[in-house]
């Protein structure tokens, strides 16, 4: 793909974002009680692959590279919302919505939390710690004591003052031949008394 094509292709993903996303609503009122969580839904399969590539998209070139950054939030040549059903499940995905806009998610199996994003307007409210409680919420009823994350550089921290600890570096493969660093992280779960 050419530095056009990927510039045309980013700009037409920024239109969808917006309206997919209703990026007019006001984030600077929200609270953590005034999100709420539901697990995902087929017709949310858009406003899902919209979150991810802006939640990517609001990086800074810091700890990957730019062309990093664009193979991971353009994972398929052109993404759409059938791409992202095939490579999450539907019935493990839960949703952040805000009234009645979606506004980050989380994918999950049993004991490991397979990704988490949130759209960079509501970051830094909340949205992803609630996410990620739900799902060590969800571990616990199931009588799992430990959950697994693979973490970005960038979301280490976060993993972190979540009571998360980090287990050991390795490579992720991104596509197109592309490997970045990323952390293997793991949180033990309290047990919740009978």
């Amino acid at each position: 793909m050419t530095q056009l094509q990927t510039a045309n292709l980013s700009k037409g993903l920024d239109r969808k974002v917006n309206q997919v996303c209703n990026l007019n609503a006001s984030p600077e009122s929200m609270s953590v009680n005034e999100i709420s969580l539901r697990p995902a839904q087929e017709t949310d399969a858009w406003v899902l692959i919209a979150t991810h590539i802006a939640a990517i998209k609001a990086l800074p070139a810091t700890f990957y590279t730019e062309k990093e950054l664009l193979t991971w939030r353009n994972y398929r040549e052109k993404p759409d919302g059938s791409n992202i059903l095939k490579s999450i499940k539907v019935e493990t995905c839960w949703v952040a919505i805000e009234g009645d806009v979606v506004i980050g998610f989380a994918s999950f199996i049993v004991d490991e939390l397979i990704g988490l994003y949130v759209h960079p307007k509501y970051q830094g409210k909340g949205v992803g710690r609630a996410l990620v409680q739900h799902f060590c919420d969800e571990a616990i009823e199931q009588g799992i004591d430990k959950v697994i994350t693979t973490a970005s550089l960038y979301a280490e921290g976060f993993y972190l003052r979540l009571g998360f600890t980090a287990i050991q570096r390795a490579p992720h493969y991104l596509g197109s031949g592309v490997f970045v660093p990323v952390t293997k992280m793991s949180k033990t779960l309290a047990k919740v008394p009978k």
